[in-house]
Order: structure tokens, then C-alpha cells, then sequence
């Protein structure tokens, strides 16, 4: 029998807050959001992936993160923190901080410079994977590591390291959901991290959504998800049809570009992505604007209640 995969549903990806002064950390900012994220529904919060600005913090802003994040979750949802390095000793180290703090399960990225081999690859992988007793979710994502793990070498992966239990894949090749369910014969689950394809990976068997669009718009990401796994067809098709020029967007333009953005416009500041990142420019900004409008406004999914 399979076990029920550690997370599922929407899981929800902060951003890095710094202080638009000090380039620093912005901790209360971050609280702040992780709040809203687990107060709007979100079923799992993930800090400190591609969205967090991992690769741009310190060893000591990176445990701040994590700590912060997990503190201010404090058990409400699952948690998965992302312990991406180049090299192996860093992201050993993460792994056994996020378990120390708390943390639900951990996601790794093959996060390459030089080009690794099959061997290293594993050895890295496994590495990680036994420095601590959490699921590991491996993460695809040709587009940012420069490596493409297909489902053969997913599956294979899975079979020689016992905790790795799932796997995020952000190709954005939709076959890919199902072929990796067979070929691990159900024991990985799997998660799409390629926001355009959310529906179609639904419907492919993937276990949830890897997404920072909740930062923004939660209750239209648990609305799609509500839809697609109740056997909403036709809703679901409509709810994605709106949100997919959003969606669109904030992978086209950089997702802490855009979300940072957003959350200004919302009067929620996250302060500006770390440089070399820059902010979102003017026009793009304003087209992002009219998008979120477009989506607040939308009879689709009306206006939430007001707090009693």
C-alpha cells in the first residue's frame, strides 16, 4: 500500500524580505508573510527555494530564514525547506538545521557550476538524503540548474535512497507527471513547480502545486486545486483560463521580481530583490497591477467576506 505523501495541495512559496534601506534581512516583514500564507489556507509553506532568493543569502541569513519561517508556521501546516547548495557539505549542514528546527521535509536542487556526472549527482543526493530522517523531495528544474533529471533517473534515484520520497518537477513537460508514478510504481510522489501546466499535472496524479503565486492571489490557487481534485471540470478549465496570464507572468518576469512587486502594490512591502536582481520596471509593474485588478474584480471568484 502507499503511504500518503508527506505534503499535498498548495504549497505555498515566501519571498526573502530586505529592508529597501539595508539591503538586509527583513524578519518581521517575513513573519508577517508566512502569517498570511498559513492564514489564507495555504496547506504547506516552502521558504527558501528559487522564490526565497536562497542563492543570494549568507550561511547566516539562511538559517534565519529557515528559522523564521518555521517558528512563525509553528506546526500549523507542513513545512519544506529547501537546503540548495553548490556543494555538499553546505547543503548537509542545511538539511540537519531545517530537521533541527522543525521542518516538515527538505527539497534539494541539483545546483550545479561544474557540469556533475551520474555518479556525483547520486553520491551529492544521498548525502543529504542521510544526514537526516525527513522525506526528501528532489527537485527538477533545467531551466535554473542547468541539469534535467528525466523520470528514468528520478525513479532509479528513488530506488537506491529510502527517504527520498518525492520529486518536484519543473520541466514543464506535463508526460512527465505520470510517467514518473509508473515508473517509481507509485512509491515517489510527485509535484509540479511550472505554474502554466498546474491543471493539466492535477490531472496527471501529481500529489500538489509548488507555487509562490499564493503571496498574491491564494484564494485563487486553493480554488483551482479545490476544483481540480472535486471533479470540477469545467470550473477548474475557467479558474485556470483567468489566472494563467498571471501565472505567465510572474515565471516570464522572475518570481521575486514580480511577487516582490505585487506585494507592494497590495501594501504588503517585501522591500526589493537582492542584486543583481533588480526591481520589476515601470511598465511591467503596471501590467501586473492591472492583472491582479482584473483578478480581485473577477465574478468567477467573488471578493472574500469581511472579517466579522
Amino acid at each position: 500500500m502507499t503511504a500518503a505523501p508527506a505534503l499535498s495541495g498548495i504549497i505555498a512559496y515566501p519571498v526573502t524580505p530586505f529592508s529597501p534601506d539595508t539591503g538586509e534581512l527583513d524578519l518581521p516583514a517575513l513573519r508577517r508573510l508566512t502569517g498570511d500564507l498559513v492564514d489564507a489556507g495555504s496547506h504547506a509553506v516552502a521558504p527558501l527555494g528559487s522564490t526565497g532568493e536562497s542563492a543570494y543569502l549568507r550561511d547566516d541569513e539562511w538559517d534565519a530564514v529557515c528559522g523564521t519561517v518555521l517558528d512563525s508556521v509553528a506546526g500549523r501546516v507542513p513545512t519544506l525547506v529547501g537546503v540548495s547548495h553548490w556543494s555538499t557539505d553546505t547543503t548537509v549542514r542545511r538539511a540537519r538545521t531545517a530537521a533541527r528546527r522543525g521542518a516538515t521535509a527538505i527539497m534539494v536542487l541539483a545546483q550545479t557550476y561544474w557540469k556533475l556526472t551520474g555518479t556525483e549527482l547520486e553520491r551529492h543526493f544521498a548525502a543529504v538524503a542521510a544526514a537526516t530522517d525527513l522525506p526528501v523531495m528532489l527537485y527538477n528544474n533545467p531551466g535554473t540548474s542547468g541539469t534535467d533529471l528525466p523520470p528514468e533517473t528520478v525513479a532509479a534515484l528513488a530506488r537506491r535512497i529510502p527517504n527520498l520520497t518525492m520529486v518536484k518537477e519543473s520541466s514543464g513537460d506535463v508526460r512527465r507527471f505520470r510517467e514518473i508514478l509508473e515508473r517509481s510504481e507509485g512509491a515517489l510522489s510527485v509535484y509540479n513547480g511550472s505554474n502554466p501546466v498546474a491543471l493539466d499535472a492535477f490531472r496527471a496524479g501529481a500529489a500538489g502545486w509548488c507555487t509562490a503565486a499564493p503571496c498574491l492571489l491564494p484564494r485563487w490557487a486553493l480554488a483551482l486545486h479545490g476544483a481540480a481534485t472535486g471533479g470540477m471540470e469545467e470550473r477548474a478549465d475557467a479558474l485556470l483560463a483567468e489566472q494563467l496570464p498571471f501565472l505567465r507572468f510572474i515565471v516570464r518576469h522572475g518570481l521575486p521580481r514580480s511577487i516582490k512587486a505585487g506585494l507592494e502594490l497590495q501594501g504588503r512591502p517585501a522591500g526589493p530583490p537582492r542584486r543583481p536582481l533588480l526591481p520589476l520596471p515601470d511598465a511591467e509593474r503596471e501590467e501586473l497591477r492591472s492583472l491582479l485588478r482584473h483578478l480581485r474584480d473577477h465574478p468567477l471568484l467573488p471578493a472574500a467576506a469581511p472579517a466579522a
